[in-house]
């Protein structure tokens, strides 16, 4: 059809830093709002100006020009400058779930300063899209979303427009943006020039339009605003007369779209396809380093920070919203594409990896000051100062194998439960420290007797989502376990497991009989690919470390055994060497595997230091389970994935961006199955993985890629031109030590029978401990709240619902709990028990505001697939 409205929409895409830096882009950015502000205000035919769908430019210009909000303010108001609704240009792959719900959580709440937030799901430049983005957008009122990398016709239709599901029906009008964000920047006055571009362009447009209307979008990345641009608009008339052209806001598209939602497709999935725009699906792997901190800190604050601070709130203590609110915003400014894809310059990584460090401060000293508040604040019992408080932060009672640090001014102690019993311990280490380290006024004032710091192992009982507190008693012997004698195995009630002289693993699962042979061989190949792209040399040389020979020790404690393998892997030093099959480096690498007492995890801690260049590295761990398809978690759920692509096969002939290599994503875990049985990976930061073998029954974990340029042009895997500019990265080749942590978890039934997502999620939510003595730097006094010696908020069953976030509403003396259903097919049904009564149970929408009808307290109805739900809790 000949399409005969063409939409122009003035925007900015504005990349807070990418090759360049923040403070780079803020300078440009106070330059181009000058000009922006000024033609809104003065021109009255000049409508509107997207600001990207994030507030984060609003608070780089504001910490510069705070003078102009009113002004902004003014025009926000007026609907002339169009802002959110989020904070960053998040990525959808890389990071968790509740840091996309947060960013359009702050992002919105930022934008009612001034007005309105733009209605819109609108990520034009984020690299894939997750399944869940549905379910995310509804969750905040937003029927529609806008983007342009990952479709392609596989998905179900060739068409720009459509409707977009996730598994539990949340739906979005989806209008995909076929040539990019960009196709309308600088428009040239020169008839001929803007001619050739849009002879190339509308046709394509056209072709794939329902509605008979396209877009234009008027802007680029850093791009000031177009002054001709009704200049511009004159000509595009005179020289396509068939057509209308107008300024036209995004909503005015989607009116369009709405009209005609029955011919609308039906589309459900992820979006992951590079055959029309590059996904760079691979980034997931670039700069490892910066996505395991960046791991870590979600986990931090989601998983330990803010279900503390909901225990202490509930306990009577405050709820420091702004200092939880300054660690999001950290962490959320490297959630933008380039900088969490790590597809930056090596001073932007640096600047990436201070804001974790910051947010990382932030939450750890924010943690210990809330554990000190409740410990400190125990009702009296006749018991000396120091106490042990060890905190649980699952929905359900965990036993657990607890390594922590104790200081006591003592030779010795004891360990007694809050009924008086004593608790057997074992000493892993000791040592002596100066007592300035724990408080600098006992020397001030002459006393030098050293204080003595133990490392101690001991098995404790908790309950959900609370805490016990033990009694440290100095001078008193305890209950001091010696370190067991052990064989050349660990072993469990679960498994046994044997080291090969290779240093690879052989598992027997004791519950369901399988043997898992040769786990956590190194797999090691080039990579001549860039920041964007994983792609091998076209003269590959892939070397593994089956044939190595290791050295195995063994640690048996009494709660848990160890054992380390040490092993050096040679492998070539540059891409050359490879080609010439040069074995002049090597890979010196240790590997801590745990089993602890009453545990079903394999835990391993890899430790390596890099020498070479150009290179991935990847740990093998074959499975029985030949399998076409592999499960992963995503946000608030789970997606199975085939482990083939056949596009694999036509990918070049075909034109692809780049290929489809069936290397996936991952939040915490992944797993192969047969339906009976199956093994999960559980990862802390390692989001990439692909299954290789014959059978496909074999996970590829990758630990680290390395590389030195930003953008390379043609990759054996990406043809043409470089993603990004071709500028020396080499922090980007991951020299150095690098630590890894992953775990292996065997089961019974599938993964939704044996609750594969709430054991990943145990995994990556430690025990938290807190050692009270009378002694410490930073005086705090006592408050009039006396905090129980045991305490559990809520709790559920294992099985069923997953505990997503835990928090203090923004806005109300109540506590938030949301929770999803993991499975893509089956729904179910929930409750949760609160240790309290309440006088509020409310579902309230993920912006916290929409509220349904009350429900009884603690019960939380029906879940859909991959469902969460929010609940209000007032008390």
């Amino acid at each position: 059809m000949t399409v005969s409205r063409v939409h122009l929409t003035p925007h900015m895409h504005w990349d807070r830093e990418w090759y360049f830096t923040t403070e780079a882009s803020r300078i440009l950015l106070v330059n181009n709002m000058a000009e922006i502000l000024d033609r809104l205000e003065n021109d009255p035919d000049y409508p509107f100006y997207v600001m990207d769908g994030q507030t984060a430019i609003l608070e780089d210009y504001f910490a510069v020009c705070p003078n102009n909000r009113p002004r902004v303010k003014a025009l926000v108001e007026a609907g002339k400058l169009i802002i959110g609704p989020w904070y960053t240009q998040t990525d959808t792959m890389v990071v968790c779930g509740e840091s996309i719900l947060r960013n359009l959580l702050y992002g919105m709440r930022d934008c009612r300063e001034f007005g309105e937030p733009m209605k819109i799901g609108y990520l034009p430049d984020s690299f894939s899209m997750s399944s869940q983005l549905p379910h995310i957008f509804n969750g905040f009122g937003l029927q529609h979303a806008m983007f342009w990398r990952g479709c392609s016709e596989r998905h179900g239709t060739d068409k720009t427009e459509f409707r977009w599901q996730s598994n539990d029906g949340s739906e979005v009008t989806a209008q995909v943006l076929p040539l990019g964000y960009a196709i309308g920047k600088y428009l040239p006055e020169d008839e001929d020039a803007l001619r050739e571009r849009l002879d190339k362009y509308l046709p394509v447009l056209e072709a794939a339009s329902l509605t008979g209307d396209i877009l234009l979008p008027n802007g680029h990345d850093q791009m000031p605003l177009q002054q001709n641009i009704f200049t511009i608009m004159e000509m595009l008339r005179r020289i396509y007369p068939q057509r209308s052209f107008q300024l036209s806001r995004f909503e005015d598209i989607f009116q369009r779209i709405d009209a005609i939602r029955p011919q609308l497709a039906l589309l459900r999935g992820e979006f992951n396809d590079g055959k029309y725009m590059r996904v760079h699906r691979t980034i997931s792997s670039t700069r490892m380093d910066i996505k395991q901190a960046n791991a870590a800190i979600e986990n931090k604050i989601v998983n330990v920070l803010e279900p503390l601070c909901s225990i202490a709130w509930r306990l009577g203590f405050d709820y420091h919203h702004g200092l939880i609110e300054k660690m999001w915003k950290e962490i959320m400014k490297n959630h933008a594409h380039d900088s969490i894809g790590c597809c930056c310059s090596d001073k932007v990584h640096q600047e990436i990896m201070s804001r974790f460090i910051l947010a990382d401060d932030m939450a750890e000293n924010l943690i210990q000051f809330t554990l000190r508040k409740i410990i400190d604040n125990l009702q009296p019992d006749g018991h000396t100062a120091d106490r042990l408080g060890l905190f649980n932060f699952s929905l359900h009672p965990r036993q657990e194998t607890i390594n922590t640090t104790l200081r006591v001014r003592a030779s010795s102690f004891s360990l007694t439960d809050d009924q008086g019993h004593p608790v057997p311990y074992f000493i892993r280490g000791t040592r002596e420290i100066d007592p300035g380290l724990v408080d600098r006024q006992i020397v001030h004032y002459g006393n030098y007797d050293p204080f003595m710091e133990y490392d101690i192992q001991l098995c404790a009982t908790l309950p959900a989502m609370g805490y016990v507190t033990l009694n440290v008693t100095p001078h008193q012997p305890g209950i001091l376990l010696p370190a067991p004698k052990g064989e050349d195995a660990l072993e469990n009630d679960y498994y046994r497991v044997t080291v090969n002289p290779n240093g690879t693993l052989d598992i027997l699962d004791k519950q369901t009989f399988r043997r898992y042979q040769q786990v956590l061989e190194l797999e090691n190949g080039s990579d001549d690919g860039d920041e964007y792209d994983y792609s091998p040399a076209r003269d590959e040389w892939r070397l593994t470390s089956g044939a190595l020979k290791a050295d195995v020790s063994y640690q048996h404690q009494p709660w848990q055994s160890t054992a380390v393998i040490a092993l050096k892997m040679p492998l070539p030093r540059t891409l050359e060497d490879r080609a010439m099959r040069i074995l002049n480096s090597e890979i010196p690498v240790t590997v801590n595997v745990t089993l602890s007492k009453n545990s079903r995890r394999i835990e391993i801690e890899l430790a390596l230091e890099n020498h070479a260049e150009d290179h991935r590295l990847r740990v093998l761990i074959p499975t029985p389970f030949a399998s076409k398809t592999v499960v992963a978690d995503n946000q608030f759920g789970c997606i199975t994935r085939p482990v083939d692509d056949t596009a694999m096969k036509n990918w070049e002939a075909e034109g692809w961006k780049e290929a489809p290599v069936p290397v996936w994503q991952l939040m915490n875990f992944a797993a192969l199955q047969d339906g009976h049985q199956g093994l999960a990976l559980f990862t802390e930061g390692l989001r990439e993985f692909e299954v290789v073998g014959e059978k496909r029954d074999t996970f590829a974990l990758t630990l680290f890629r390395a590389v030195g340029v930003l953008g390379k042009e043609n990759l054996l895997l990406r043809p043409g031109r470089p993603s990004g500019i071709k500028m020396p990265t080499p922090d980007s080749q991951m020299p150095g030590k690098q630590l890894y942590r992953f775990a292996l978890f065997g089961f019974s039934g599938d993964h939704i029978q044996a609750s594969v997502m709430q054991h990943a999620r145990d995994y990556l939510t430690p025990v938290r401990t807190y050692n009270k003595i009378p002694y410490d730097a930073m005086k705090l006094n006592l408050t009039d709240n006396k905090t129980p010696s045991r305490f559990s908020l809520m709790q559920k069953c294992i099985s069923g619902s997953v505990l997503s976030a835990l928090k203090k509403a923004e806005d109300d003396e109540a506590l938030i709990v949301r929770v999803y259903n993991p499975s893509e097919t089956q729904s179910l049904q929930d409750s949760l028990q609160v240790n309290a009564t309440l006088s509020g149970w409310q579902e309230v929408s993920m912006d916290e505001t929409r509220v349904n009808t009350e429900n009884s307290g603690g019960q939380m109805g029906e879940f859909k697939p991959c469902q969460s739900k929010s609940f209000r809790i007032r008390f």
